[in-house]
């Protein structure tokens, strides 16, 4: 398998999914851009999290709307794997590739 990771600005956790996929499924990665126009060729996109755009309000708001996620989008609607972590998610989210909405939690706090 091959295997697309995006990295947004301030993302973390594409290098922790970069390592993961090399080490523990032996798989090719194309690392790419979040300015990037095209995907390569590959079975699945990691949308990796870990604080992209710092981690301010709405980062997934901001990384729907890159120009990698035209791509992304397309590659979905195709029957495309996409894979999306922390923030990853909630750009797959913002970016309606997945139902639903981010809420707030009721109490304002961290819950176990």
């Amino acid at each position: 398998m091959k295997f697309a990771i995006v990295t947004f600005p301030g993302t973390s956790g594409d290098e922790d999914c970069d390592r993961i996929v090399r080490t523990c499924l032996d798989a090719q990665v194309e690392r790419v851009w979040h300015g990037d126009h095209e995907l390569p060729t590959v079975d699945c996109v990691i949308l990796a999290g870990g604080a992209s755009y710092g981690d301010y309000l709405r980062p997934g708001a901001i990384g729907a709307r890159s120009p990698v996620m035209e791509s992304v989008a397309k590659f979905a609607k195709q029957g495309g794997s996409v894979l999306g972590i922390g923030n990853g998610f909630q750009i797959l989210l913002e970016r309606h590739l997945l139902p639903g909405a981010m809420q707030r939690n009721n109490p304002m706090r961290f819950l176990q």
